[in-house]
């Protein structure tokens, strides 16, 4: 029987009201780069839907005009492009500190303490590396499961990666959808469609790097139980495909309870992830076998998307590889909002200041490799030049241009092994040479 999962990876769903329900923080008060300017005079202009290439897939009815409205008197004053032009002479750190205080103080996350506690509860061997099953705390309230890779064949302490899965496919599973043998044929399915079978962990563990990779918060071991219908205690690797897609389709209409949720809680779904992604690079520095100046992550659509934030305001990450989720603000909003800009890219009081290739632009002089197919129905093209054009502009003034590439297949929303052969060789010259 056919699992008829989702085949967008980053599917999402009541982004308007989820952004409505996400409470605004005053800055009347503060000064500095948190300090949000007025609307503007006049509007800003912004991208008509025969810019973009392709039709919209997305629109928001007859309250369309007004979200337009809205959006054309942000200012984007900490855009990097448009920052630069009003500021002529001034520095790229001066800029990139101010982005960088604006998208951490948005999180909204803090993740108290650093106190791992981490266990390794099982092993696994190959002839290329020894998989541990892992369990450690990111913070006080989450105790968070995956999976920790030692390569073998080469010296240690070996460099390492956090590696990021996907947003959509089967929700029930997160870790595992890029790690170990495929424990369903849901995950068969996802990785033959989406990285040409492999276990992109496993792979590039088997490349000569120590790996960590979780289960991102609503995913996998971390998905809800005992809610909308679903058992107190399930384990996804043995349900029937029937019962795994009424399981899935329940987890996925759970997004908005675990989006206000969040928000009561005074946080963020991005600020959670970033929070437990950061965690992962502190799990790696307590191995022995990571080498500590050369971490770098990656991962494809959502897993992109945890690459560009973790990479943005970690400086212990030294390289990346984010694949599949690049684009500008204003023509992802008039192409397809609600199928790509997800409940985890929520932020108010960030994209009115920053765009989204302002999260690669803020992480110069880290090596960034930033793959957007052609081909990718999620994003338009002319949105994924332009932020492309944006990033290699801001890396330029930063004085590295070298330290960033753009690498646009003609393919669409993958990360398969064409891109991984890529991949691998950006992360080698950064991280092994």
């Amino acid at each position: 029987m056919q699992i008829l999962l989702s085949k967008n990876p980053c599917i999402a769903q009541l982004v308007f009201v989820g952004l409505l329900l996400i409470p605004s923080i005053s800055m009347a008060q503060e000064s500095g780069p948190l300090h949000a300017p007025a609307v503007l005079d006049v509007p800003r202009p912004l991208v008509a839907a025969e810019q973009l290439g392709r039709a919209p897939l997305s629109q928001y009815g007859s309250l369309e005009p007004v979200i337009q409205a809205m959006r054309a008197q942000r200012p984007l004053d900490l855009n990097s492009e448009l920052w630069r032009s009003e500021h002529p002479g001034s520095n790229y750190e001066n800029w990139a500190q101010q982005a960088r205080a604006v998208l951490d103080h948005g999180l909204h996350y803090d993740a108290g303490k650093l106190d791992l506690k981490a266990t390794t509860t099982a092993k696994w061997e190959t002839d290329d590396f020894v998989r541990e099953t892992i369990e450690f705390n990111t913070a006080p309230w989450f105790r968070v499961p995956g999976y920790f890779y030692t390569p073998k064949n080469v010296p240690l302490p070996a460099p390492a990666l956090v590696i990021f899965h996907e947003w959509g496919g089967p929700m029930l599973f997160g870790a595992d959808r890029v790690s170990g043998e495929p424990i369903h044929e849901a995950i068969v399915e996802h990785r033959d469609r989406y990285t040409s079978g492999r276990a992109i962990a496993d792979w590039y563990a088997a490349q000569g790097y120590a790996v960590v990779v979780i289960d991102a918060y609503h995913f996998g071991r971390r998905a809800p139980r005992s809610l909308g219908g679903l058992p107190d205690s399930y384990d996804p690797a043995t349900l029937d495909p029937e019962t795994l897609n009424r399981y899935d389709s329940i987890v996925r209409d759970q997004l908005y309870t675990g989006v206000r949720e969040l928000n009561w809680a005074g946080t963020t779904w991005a600020g959670v992830n970033y929070g437990d992604d950061r965690r992962c690079i502190d799990y790696l520095l307590s191995r022995p076998e990571v080498d500590p100046e050369r971490i770098g992550c990656t991962g494809l659509s959502g897993g992109g998307w945890r690459t560009n934030l973790l990479t943005a305001l970690d400086p212990r990450i030294k390289a990346a590889v984010s694949v599949g989720w690049m684009t500008t603000g204003d023509s992802q909003q008039i192409y397809n909002l609600s199928g790509a800009v997800g409940t985890f890219c929520l932020l108010p009081g960030v994209w009115n200041r920053i765009d989204i290739p302002d999260l690669i632009a803020m992480a110069a002089p880290k090596a960034v490799m930033v793959v957007s197919g052609t081909k990718d129905r999620l994003f338009p093209p002319s949105g994924q030049r332009d932020a492309a054009r944006q990033i290699k502009a801001a890396y330029t003034w930063a004085g590295c241009p070298e330290r960033f590439r753009e690498y646009a297949p003609e393919k669409p929303h993958c990360y398969d092994a064409e891109i991984q052969a890529e991949a691998l060789s950006w992360l080698d010259k950064h991280l092994k040479q």
